[in-house]
């Protein structure tokens, strides 16, 4: 991927796709690493209507800074500037201007809402739409930014135990720390690990501290995402905590509950993600039949949209008869019981012609969790007032 240049994700996942990375096939993604050291980029989209759409401003800490999007800046047309830190100047008339970022660099995450294969193409013709221009190109007729790889590549730990500390160092060169952390880069100094330092000048003794210390710390933060403290336990669904997206100085929590999952988390009011790992009766959820019912009136309640889509053990999407991965308030030909309630089937086998519009597939076999995800959220959603119905095991 080229710096301050877009890249785009073209079709939906499906089964065939093993990443482990529980993927969102509601939206397609569009990625940039934006390099804002010399000056501004100019980030541009075409007007939206009324499709959802969001770009997150994601600082090189993985706390987000800012949004770009339907929710946070309106769906017509725009310019908006990202500015890095001690920029100063004048911007274009009708750019609007987004915080300033805490870091030079920045990731840039776009999503796009696509309504399944048939919608693909108007969702790339907007795709291509998306711009990254430098403030001194723009305004320019057919100004076009040569593509740049410059960028210090990481170390494979497998190659060189010591790469992850010799990583960090170049991100530090790149990204410097908040001043309010200079004792602490006083300190990391005394082992080599700061910006421009070289690992490789410690003694032996140290640096076998540090490999044994970076082999320890994955199994750490995956123990820490495990443990469920990220998160409120209601009704078997994990709800995250107010302060997801922005865990600042915490940095084990943000290390393994923001990080460790996706690189950066949306902000509550973008976007909640609720996830189930056991049913109404705390069992994991494995083989067997389920059903997840909403009473009349109480849908996830959001702005935008809800989905339910069901993983693997391995993170994966379950393999699925009908080629349905998900369900929520956009699948057609729902149907709801003669109360209004709406029951989804989460089972290996159809439940039956006439309820098999609301059937969620799951594994013949092995364990599987659900993760219901809300698009612009209300706030009872944001503060857990509202709570989703439980799983329950049926057969």
């Amino acid at each position: 991927m080229a710096v301050n240049h877009f890249w785009h994700a073209r079709g939906l996942w499906d089964v065939s796709d093993r990443a482990g990375v529980s993927p969102n096939i509601d939206t397609l993604y569009s990625w940039a690493w934006a390099d804002l050291r010399e000056e501004p980029l100019i980030l541009s989209h075409p007007d939206m209507g009324a499709r959802y759409f969001t770009f997150e401003l994601v600082a090189f800490t993985s706390d987000n800074y800012d949004y770009v999007g339907m929710r946070a800046t309106g769906s017509q047309a725009g310019d908006f500037a990202l500015i890095g830190p001690g920029w100063s100047g004048d911007l274009p008339e009708g750019v609007r201007r987004t915080a300033t970022a805490p870091t030079p660099w920045v990731l840039i995450v776009g999503r796009t809402l696509v309504e399944g294969e048939e919608d693909l193409p108007a969702v790339h013709a907007l795709q291509r739409q998306y711009r990254l221009t430098p403030l001194h190109l723009f305004g320019e007729e057919g100004a076009t930014l040569p593509e740049r790889r410059d960028v210090p590549v990481p170390v494979d730990p497998a190659e060189d135990p010591l790469g992850p500390w010799k990583t960090l160092n170049a991100a530090l060169a790149e990204n410097p720390l908040p001043t309010h952390h200079d004792v602490l880069l006083r300190q990391f100094a005394e082992i080599g690990i700061g910006p421009g330092l070289d690992v490789e000048a410690q003694p032996e003794p140290v640096k076998e501290g540090l490999i044994r210390a970076a082999a320890t710390a994955v199994p750490m933060l995956e123990q820490q995402l495990l443990s469920g403290q990220w998160a409120e336990l209601v009704n078997g669904w994990r709800y995250p905590q107010g302060e997801v997206g922005h865990y600042g100085d915490d940095f084990l929590r943000r290390a393994a509950e923001q990080s460790l999952v996706g690189i950066a988390v949306n902000d509550p009011e973008e976007a909640v993600y609720l996830t189930a790992f056991t049913d109404d009766a705390d069992e994991t959820l494995t083989t067997g039949r389920y059903e997840l019912r909403f009473e009349a009136g109480s849908m996830p309640p959001v702005d935008a949209f809800w989905s339910l889509t069901a993983y693997d053990e391995d993170r994966n999407l379950i393999p699925s008869p009908i080629n349905r991965y998900s369900v929520g308030d956009r699948t057609r030909g729902l149907v709801t019981d003669e109360d209004g309630s709406l029951t989804l089937y989460l089972q290996p086998d159809s439940p039956g012609p006439e309820r098999e519009s609301n059937w969620l597939p799951t594994p013949r076999q092995g364990i599987w969790y659900a993760a219901l995800r809300m698009y612009l959220p209300r706030p009872e959603v944001i503060d857990a007032r509202w709570h989703c119905p439980p799983i329950k095991r049926v057969g």
